[in-house]
């Protein structure tokens, strides 16, 4: 079981994720932001953040980065509709950062999870 910080703008789409993943039997905190993401690293340390890209306030890829920072090894994983802007930041996200473009499947999302976490 990991524990997961899942930032997504979206609410039904992150209720919908959230459920997702505690079935899977992770442990899951789920913020609607990027701001409320970084106070949630600050309080207590997590293994994987899953991030929308496209977020008000602070975006999926200044968080990760600012994350990798708090918490140096964080696992970092994108979920986005946008794939060309998730790919023209790519390089000021942290190091083995992987993307996942809307729509997705559940299955491929926990299965690409499940081979960050194991690496």
């Amino acid at each position: 079981m990991a524990q997961i910080l899942l930032a997504e703008d979206d609410d039904s789409m992150r209720d919908f994720l959230a459920k997702a993943l505690r079935r899977a039997g992770h442990e899951v905190q789920a913020v609607g932001d990027g701001l409320d993401a970084m106070e949630s690293l600050t309080q207590s340390p997590v293994d994987l953040l899953l991030a929308d890209v496209v977020m008000p306030g602070l975006d999926g890829i200044e968080l990760a980065r600012r994350a990798a920072q708090e918490q140096p090894g964080i696992k970092v994983m994108f979920i986005t509709g946008f794939a060309a802007v998730a790919l023209k930041n790519r390089e000021q996200a942290p190091k083995g950062a992987r993307v996942l473009s809307k729509p997705f499947h559940l299955r491929e999302l926990v299965d690409q999870i499940d081979v960050m976490l194991s690496a």
